[in-house]
């Protein structure tokens, strides 16, 4: 799972583009936060997204080889009062605001692709290792404000699947006076692993190595990593949306040692045009 990847080409978009207040003329989003989407204008009801996105990131977790990729880019949400349940992507999901101050998600993800496949690496060092089938993923998430505004907030994240477990514990600032969604926001996440979900990613057994040459690696529980997370999203029209995320994930020495980590770290940036209805 790729999470935090270089922030230079979304900060440049801060910089040449000012986010701009047409969607101020709707009522507030659920929260005020750009990392949360929220398509339905402040109305009950439906709300529609759709665009498509461009990604330069890792090919693999660990890779130090990079790839572009072009992917659908927002939601379908239905919106009660302060909850919404949303279709994103292949994830179904609802979230709700309690109390103003905390969010609360739950979603099931499903896989969109194969996983990791030996020829994820055009310079061949996945050959020997076999294919790793993605699986469906809950995902458990809390976020709470230390005020109304959402200026601050502490996050916790929980990703459970049949591969293992993944925990994220965050802290974010929010920039911008907006109430609509748009802004910016940055986080800072450290990210914990048990092995099951660490060997997944990293881990070589004894039939891998033979077949690799690799030498054979088994992770344990623990700390995985440390990373950014920066996002900007601002209307250009009543109806277009310009999403931008930059993610950069440091790992641990444990992950690194691993052959399969090519690199110390991860890097990526998206945009998206979200055309919103």
């Amino acid at each position: 799972m790729r999470m935090f990847k270089g922030l230079a080409l979304v900060l440049s978009f801060n910089v040449l583009f000012v986010p701009t207040a047409i969607g101020e003329e709707s009522r507030a989003a659920l929260v005020p936060l750009p990392s949360v989407d929220d398509f339905t204008r402040g109305e009950d009801g439906w709300g529609v997204g759709l665009g498509l996105g461009v990604e330069y990131e890792s090919a693999y977790e660990g890779s130090d080889e990079y790839e572009v990729e072009i992917d659908p880019a927002g939601a379908v949400q239905w919106r009660n009062d302060d909850d919404i349940y949303y279709w994103a992507g292949t994830a179904l999901g609802w979230r709700g605001l309690r109390s103003e101050t905390w969010l609360l998600d739950a979603a099931v993800a499903f896989p969109f692709d194969e996983g990791r496949e030996e020829d994820d690496s055009d310079d061949g060092r996945l050959d020997g290792l076999g294919d790793v089938d993605a699986s469906t993923e809950l995902v458990l998430q809390a976020r709470h404000a230390f005020d109304a505004n959402w200026r601050y907030w502490l996050d916790g994240r929980l990703i459970a699947s049949e591969d293992g477990n993944l925990v994220i514990f965050g802290a974010g600032r929010r920039f911008g006076d907006q109430t609509d969604g748009t802004g910016s926001d940055l986080s800072v996440v450290v990210v914990y692993h048990d092995s099951d979900y660490a060997n997944r990613d990293f881990g070589i057994d004894a039939e891998q190595a033979a077949n690799s040459g690799l030498e054979e690696t088994d992770l344990d529980s623990g700390f995985r990593s440390i990373g950014l997370n920066y996002t900007l999203r601002f209307f250009v029209s009543e109806s277009w949306q310009i999403y931008g995320e930059a993610l950069y994930e440091h790992f641990s020495s444990d992950v690194r040692d691993s052959p399969i980590a090519r690199s110390d770290y991860e890097a990526e940036v998206g945009v998206a045009a979200i055309y919103v209805f």
